[in-house]
């Protein structure tokens, strides 16, 4: 037992993507397609996917409501750790972007997960609006960072109790601590994770993967 902390390193990282599951075939081809198309390549590593797969069975999610398909990498691989879209498992997931929506839905349906996952086009504030209290048992945002407040916000309503919220980027593309930040939404990172750590009724801490993953339960 310690009383310290590991500091995880690069070297760190490096090891637990080499005994994590990786991707499969159709995800790399999925990841190639986007370059090719143009969609930026900005998708969750191969093992926060695990993880948050294994959050999810081990959470006994069924609907999960994402903010932010891209191309649709993570939807997919959060619709394979749900039941059959016989027993509820469903990942309803949220686009602005008419091009992104369009390359997302094609590789959907040629996915084994085709049935199980909805693309809601429209600003993720506004679509979340027009969802039910209490109709998810999860969400992932992972999207435009000063949107955050606002999609957590309708989070707390929409996840039932208990269930959980996950939060991309919460180490804000790795410039959290920087003194002089070059990315423009660093700013709104480091706001949204001390609304976090104060928002009532939420009980979470954030992992270091990828690039920092708030998780988190909805207390109330």
């Amino acid at each position: 037992m310690s009383s310290s902390s590991t500091l995880v390193t690069a070297e760190h990282f490096a090891y637990v993507a080499a005994h994590t599951r990786g991707e499969d075939a159709f995800l790399l081809e999925l990841k190639a397609a986007a370059v090719a198309a143009g969609i930026p390549a900005i998708w969750i590593s191969a093992e926060q996917s695990s993880f948050m797969q294994i959050l999810l069975k081990a959470a006994g999610a069924k609907d999960v409501i994402e903010v932010g398909t891209l191309a649709g990498l993570s939807a997919i691989a959060m619709a394979r750790a749900l039941p059959p879209e016989s027993e509820g498992g469903r990942v309803r997931t949220i686009e602005l972007s008419d091009k992104h929506a369009d390359f997302a839905e094609s590789w959907i349906a040629k996915s084994d997960v085709a049935g199980k996952v909805d693309v809601l086009r429209g600003a993720g504030a506004d679509v979340l609006r027009t969802l039910a209290d209490d109709s998810a048992d999860a969400a992932f945002l992972d999207a435009d960072k000063s949107g955050y407040p606002t999609y957590l916000s309708e989070c707390m309503r929409i996840v039932k109790k208990g269930g959980l919220i996950l939060v991309d980027n919460a180490f804000a593309f790795g410039q959290l601590l920087d003194d002089a930040p070059t990315d423009p939404e660093v700013g709104a990172v480091r706001k949204f994770n001390d609304l976090m750590a104060e928002t009532h009724g939420l009980h979470g801490v954030i992992v270091p993967i990828g690039d920092g993953l708030w998780v988190s339960v909805r207390e109330a």
